[in-house]
């Protein structure tokens, strides 16, 4: 069964007039490369400059017109993410005939046969939208030093060990064990010394690609050996088209050193003319000015505490991973002092919508022991003595601290608290704090507080063009608490593959489909999470699981909670005592959030040894889990029955019977930070008030629930306002389709070695393709999928035809496409 959309080059002429236009704009551009080139050399290093490619094509060749899904056949076409939708357009003829499949690499023919569309969220994009892909491709420059025959010391079946001389470079895409076996090499900030260990790189096109550089050496050479490996991170492609074309391709590099034939899981790429997908790849460099400034940094050594804020897009992430990887490279084996380095670093991410090692919504500390080498999608969460764990961290239930400040700020507090106490264990450890991109406002007045109450030695301000609104008063509030200030630039990306909104759909994928065992790597799963068995939990009687279940936000009317709790993300949260959850008479109290805001914020400024509460003293002396609050008798855990269900602040619905913290108007207050703590994501596939159970999706270890229930925790639900997992949904469908590419590519490979199958193995053959074909259909023949047409501009839409998940925010005349279902 085809089903293919029709997508307009966005360049493509609709008329005489346009074509001339097209016409004017190609000649001026083709005069134009020499005194670009010129002009950009002069400012920077050719390395960090892009280069025109003398090959130019015409913007048809970029973007191909695809067919009505009533015509035959396919067309050849390129990738275009000209906005945040996905397109993936990369098929060829060609290629369904070529070789059998392989796990390690990315095959443009698996990855769409003319069939594949689109899953998009729908929600808007509050990050900015995706710079247009230019319509000539360029070629970048990735590496200084072509990589030779004269550079391989030796090859295996799934390695190759290369000399490095000082200062060379090497670039490569995909993912990789790296082991340096001479000299010493950096690689995202840390410098790797020769030892036994593997670092697990992980570098795909969604980002700039991390090269590896020889920083000193034996007779100035370094040996790197570079092993594939397989996680299942590669195979997330089969569940979701977000995950097509990150990787390396299958077809070989031009003129690489890698033994054609070998299925690996990376390629090694001069530039970016080197890639056969054309993709537009960058190399991770840094700003001499950053490089400088991490440099400064990390001579603080144990003393350090630094914060770094700025605008959105400005380089945060990237720069606090680089200076935590600088301080967590490794001391030479010869080296026998102990340097703040073994301690490790504690993180603490304030960012909920983009946070580095945890799925979206949660801010957490963290203590790191050794460099992370990848994008947050291959660290989606830390729970490893040898690499880094969480040390405590706090559900706010959305992208961004604006909505409930107040919450934020206290959460914040507790964590900070929990440091100094996490620091008594490790005095060694330096702190870097990550704050989000939430600067105006009410942010700027939160990151200000944070600034004078956290003991802080240094602040790093990503922006030398302001605005001077932010720029003046966080200087001035630094200075007078003798905060040392660095301004840098920004250093945003060039070309954007996938959007925000996207990124964060990849990062909860990557969350929900991992799974890592105690002493081990971590390891992902392509089976579609409706085909995984959940986890069945009681919420009512006397063994209930689930203490309470709380939704965060606006009001909402309880007897529409099972439709909100469907199919929603959920935090799951522990409670340590029950005054965690607020009484009646607190709720009843007006609460005004400038007004709670500003009043936290003068606390927090005026004694940063208070409890973010300010009801009580957070000295040395005093615990951070004692039950010290104003006595309350309705939240008072002596006046519980036996089965824990008599909580004032705990309303059954009248239907389900579902436990929900509802009190007065209907509003759900925030549990306490300092008496409760999240312990991970789940999704809630079902309530089944027949039963009295929920049926959950989460990859939350059952002994750590199991722990913390032991320890006399109770489990909270909090259903906040993040992202709806759409990703979920459209699962099934594309790995129905991924299943049918490799059924039919079996078939295929098989004709092309010549076999015959005899009459049997035909019947057995049709047999599970029409099963398969069953599959598919039903995945995509149903009531939350349609095709959806868009009918405004291409360049904008980035394609005709795409699946979109149908919501009732989304009439038929709403422009956002046709009711015609498959």
């Amino acid at each position: 069964m085809t089903r293919q959309g029709n997508m307009q080059s966005p360049s493509a002429p609709v008329s005489a007039i346009a074509a001339r236009r097209s016409h004017q704009k190609l000649a001026a551009a083709s005069q134009a490369p020499t005194t670009d080139v010129d002009l950009t050399l002069n400012g920077e290093p050719p390395l960090k400059k892009p280069k025109t490619c003398s090959s130019k094509s015409s913007p048809r060749d970029n973007s191909e017109k695809r067919p009505f899904p009533q015509q035959a056949g396919n067309t050849d076409g390129k990738v275009d993410f000209s906005s945040p939708v996905i397109c993936n357009r990369s098929h060829s003829n060609i290629s369904h005939a070529q070789g059998t499949i392989n796990e390690y690499q990315s095959d443009p023919s698996a990855e769409d046969d003319g069939v594949e569309t689109e899953v998009t969220s729908d929600y808007e994009e509050s990050d900015g939208p995706v710079s247009n892909t230019p319509t000539d491709f360029q070629n970048f420059l990735l590496a200084k030093n072509h990589i030779g025959n004269k550079n391989v010391v030796y090859r295996t079946d799934n390695a190759i060990c290369i000399r490095l001389k000082l200062k060379m470079h090497l670039a490569l895409i995909g993912q990789y064990d790296l082991w340096v076996k001479r000299g010493v090499v950096s690689v995202m900030g840390a410098k790797l010394q020769p030892s036994p260990h593997l670092y697990r790189v992980y570098a795909p096109s969604t980002h700039s690609l991390p090269v590896i550089k020889c920083v000193s050496g034996v007779d100035d050479y370094a040996e790197v050996e570079i092993r594939s490996c397989n996680n299942g991170l590669y195979r997330l492609k089969n569940v979701s088209n977000l995950y097509h074309r990150i990787w390396n391709s299958k077809e070989p590099v031009p003129g690489s050193v890698l033994q054609a034939g070998r299925p690996l899981s990376y390629s090694i790429l001069h530039s970016s003319s080197d890639d056969p997908l054309k993709r537009h790849l960058r190399p991770l460099h840094l700003d001499k000015k950053w490089s400088l400034s991490i440099h400064t940094l990390s001579q603080r050594g144990a003393a350090l505490r630094v914060l770094t804020c700025g605008p959105k897009g400005s380089g945060k992430s990237t720069f606090n991973k680089y200076l935590f990887n600088h301080l967590l490279s490794p001391p030479p084996l010869e080296s026998s002092s102990l340097q703040y380095g073994q301690h490790g670093v504690v993180f603490l991410d304030l960012d909920p919508g983009q946070p580095e090692f945890s799925p979206i919504g949660q801010i957490y500390l963290a203590h790191l022991r050794t460099p992370l080498l990848g994008p947050p999608l291959s660290h989606p969460t830390l729970d490893s003595q040898t690499e880094g764990y969480i040390i405590r961290s706090h559900y706010i239930g959305a992208s961004s601290p604006k909505d409930d400040p107040d919450h934020y700020i206290m959460a914040t507090m507790d964590l900070m608290n929990r440091y100094h106490e996490f620091r008594q264990s490790y005095p060694q450890c330096p702190l870097i704090i990550n704050y989000p991109g939430w600067i105006f406002g009410l942010g700027l007045e939160i990151v200000l507080s944070l600034v004078t109450s956290l003991g802080l030695t240094d602040v790093v301000y990503m922006s030398d063009k302001g605005p001077a609104e932010v720029v003046e008063p966080l200087t001035a509030a630094a200075l007078e608490a003798g905060i040392r200030v660095t301004i840098l630039p920004s250093q945003p990306t060039d070309f954007v593959t996938r959007s925000s909104a996207q990124l964060r759909s990849m990062q909860m994928l990557s969350y929900f489909h991992s799974t890592q065992r105690q002493g081990s790597n971590r390891i992902w799963s392509d089976l579609p999470l409706c085909r995984t068995r959940p986890v069945t939990v009681t919420y009512s009687g006397a063994s209930q699981g689930v203490f309470g279940i709380m939704v965060t936000g606006s009001h909402h009317d309880p007897d529409m909670l099972r439709d909100l709790l469907n199919g929603a993300v959920v935090g799951v949260v522990a409670i340590e005592n029950l005054d965690a959850i607020a009484s009646v008479n607190n709720q009843d109290v007006p609460n005004d959030t400038d007004t709670a805001v500003n009043d936290r914020c003068d606390k927090i400024s005026d004694a940063p040894d208070f409890d973010p509460d300010g009801d009580l003293p957070m000295g040395p002396e005093v615990a951070l889990n004692q039950s010290q609050s104003p006595p309350s008798s309705p939240s008072s855990s002596s006046q519980l029955s036996p089965n824990g269900s008599q909580h004032p602040g705990i309303t059954r619905t009248p239907r389900e019977n579902l436990p929900y913290l509802f009190v007065g108007n209907g509003a759900c207050a925030p549990l306490d930070p300092n008496l409760s703590h999240c312990l991970g994501q789940a999704i809630i596939r079902s309530v089944n008030p027949e039963t009295q159970t929920l049926d959950l999706y989460t990859p939350i270890s059952p002994s750590k629930i199991r722990d913390t229930l032991e320890q006399g925790n109770h489990i909270i639900l909090v259903r906040g306002q993040v992202d709806n997992p759409n990703w979920a949904i459209s699962e099934e469908y594309f790995s129905a389709r991924s299943a049918q590419r490799r059924h039919r590519k079996m078939i295929t490979q098989a004709k092309a070695d010549g076999i015959v199958p005899d009459a049997a193995a035909r019947r057995e053959q049709d047999i599970v393709s029409e099963r398969l074909r069953e599959r598919v259909w039903r995945a995509g023949n149903v009531p939350w999928m349609r095709l959806d047409e868009g009918t405004g501009n291409t360049k904008e839409h980035g394609a005709k035809q795409m699946w979109r998940l149908r919501k009732k925010a989304y009439p038929a005349d709403s422009g956002s496409g046709s009711d015609r279902e498959w």
